[in-house]
């Protein structure tokens, strides 16, 4: 009876009286007009974790860890096409909103097992990828705010909407995929890598991505009348639950965003400053700020004109006036022509040459990867010279690999990597014998004079030869001019040469 009074006293109060035109429509043509046992036969349908939905999230995955490593965005939204995440994170918001805990626990397990599997064929990748450097693109995932919460709102809205009126497709799927397959993704490449910063920050976005979109799915779906077999208490907890979780949320990503904010201003007031310490035909190559040194680091490139010996002093004090802390500046001065596109051209010069390292840096990663593999060994007992652009490694003994099955490894992989010079030395295994016709090597044998020369260089060990005595004599002349050690035996076959190690294989 006290509910009734309750409720007939809103009802009939002027915000009651106001707002239900709206309500009545809202209930008639809004509500009344959909179908809600097929909406929620397709979403239940589509949230246990089928073959199809697990191989779906497996490739979305590998194309979304590959356009994170590539920093490529175009591929990364690739991936978000492929995802089916929508599915079981909406089932998840759905069930609670009806309060269907057999629904529940099938959409909840749908999702976990796609984390997992998407987190570990991520991981994979990363594990055998030449590249393991942090991107931009994985950077930028790292550090949950404000605004990621309301990316997740926003697709949920869309996701949830779109289920509801009958007209779900890929874009509302990328929508949601958009806060759920990338950090995801990089959570992998994390626990590749075990850089737990990457990994904690990752994971943090994810986990309110996930939140985000369930609970505004399950607002959504009471917002559409959609029936429960919770109670108005029950009903009401989650409500208040819901606010809570939005609020717990909500606090830390506000406080993340106001610290990017603060960055924000500071590296425009370091710009500025190091702006106006320089004559107006000056640039600003690069600026970087380490935030977490104190006092604050501000390391800057300036192409300039003309030098100023008190830029770092002026720029300095500045920077400590506009943010009110100790500063550290280093700004390292290039003087260029005074004409209009110098520092332009001046600047394009040194973004070519980043660029070059850059390249050099994945052609060195991934040729010390191939040489570790071909070789057995790990990376690190792989050698590289980068002022010589040299690259050398041991070879361990493979079973039923030959000096040429060695040498033509070796080759491989320097028609690979233009400009290096490549050296894998073998281990000790079989030379091959040289045969001898009327007296002289034929030249048949001369790819086997070459192997035997090439094994001789790479492993500096001394050679044996035993054979005839003009040939043998050829031969050891041959080797010693190409800086071999080689031992003459004094007996040998008429018909070849015999050539081994002095040591032992």
């Amino acid at each position: 009876m006290e509910q009734a009074e309750r409720v007939a006293s809103w009802v009939y109060s002027p915000i009651g009286r106001a707002i239900a035109p709206i309500r009545g429509w809202w209930q008639r043509d809004v509500r009344d007009s959909i179908d809600q046992q097929a909406v929620i036969a397709k979403i239940a349908s589509e949230s246990p974790a089928t073959p199809r939905y697990i191989f779906m999230t497996t490739m979305s995955a590998g194309i979304a860890i590959l356009g994170l490593l590539l920093s490529s965005p175009a591929v990364v939204i690739g991936a978000m096409l492929l995802s089916p995440l929508m599915n079981p994170i909406l089932g998840v918001g759905f069930a609670l909103a009806s309060g269907k805990q057999k629904w529940l626990r099938i959409s909840a397990k749908s999702l976990a097992i796609g984390s997992i599997v998407a987190v570990g064929f991520s991981a994979l990748i990363v594990l055998v990828s030449p590249l393991q450097t942090v991107t931009e693109e994985i950077a930028s995932r790292t550090r949950p705010n404000i605004f990621d919460l309301m990316v997740a709102l926003f697709s949920s809205l869309a996701g949830s909407y779109a289920m509801i009126r009958g007209r779900e497709g890929t874009i509302v799927g990328v929508a949601i995929a958009t806060a759920l397959m990338p950090p995801l993704a990089v959570v992998g490449f994390g626990l590749a890598t075990l850089n737990w910063t990457v990994f904690g920050g990752a994971l943090a976005l994810y986990v309110t991505n996930f939140l985000t979109i369930a609970l505004t799915a399950t607002v959504m779906a009471r917002l559409y009348g959609f029936r429960t077999t919770l109670s108005s208490r029950q009903g009401w907890f989650q409500s208040i639950g819901i606010f809570v979780v939005f609020v717990a949320l909500a606090i830390p990503l506000f406080l993340s965003l106001r610290q990017i904010v603060t960055e924000t201003n500071g590296t425009r007031i370091a710009r500025t400053a190091i702006t106006a310490a320089f004559p107006p035909k000056a640039r600003i190559s690069s600026l970087e700020i380490d935030w977490d040194s104190s006092p604050v680091g501000i390391t800057a490139t300036v192409l300039t004109p003309e030098f100023r010996s008190g830029a770092n002093a002026s720029v300095t004090a500045e920077v400590e006036r506009q943010l009110g802390e100790n500063a550290n500046v280093s700004i390292d001065q290039f003087r260029v022509g005074a004409n209009p596109g110098a520092a332009e051209q001046a600047e394009l010069a040194r973004a070519r040459a980043a660029e070059q390292e850059a390249a050099t840096e994945r052609q060195i990663a991934t040729m010390t990867s191939e040489l570790a593999l071909v070789a057995g060994v790990g990376k690190e007992d792989v050698t590289i010279d980068r002022s010589n652009r040299r690259a050398m490694v041991t070879a361990r003994p493979l079973d039923g690999l030959t000096l040429s099955g060695y040498r033509a490894l070796e080759q491989r992989i320097s028609a690979s990597v233009a400009g290096w010079s490549v050296q894998l030395r073998p281990p000790l295994v079989a030379l091959p014998d040289i045969p001898v016709e009327d007296g002289k090597v034929p030249d048949s044998a001369t790819d086997q004079l070459h192997l035997l020369e090439w094994a001789a260089r790479r492993t500096g060990t001394p050679v044996s030869l035993a054979g005839p005595e003009a040939p043998v004599a050829a031969l050891a002349e041959r080797l010693r001019s190409r800086g071999s050690i080689v031992v003459i035996e004094p007996d040998g076959p008429s018909n070849r040469i015999v050539t081994s190690w002095t040591v032992a294989e």
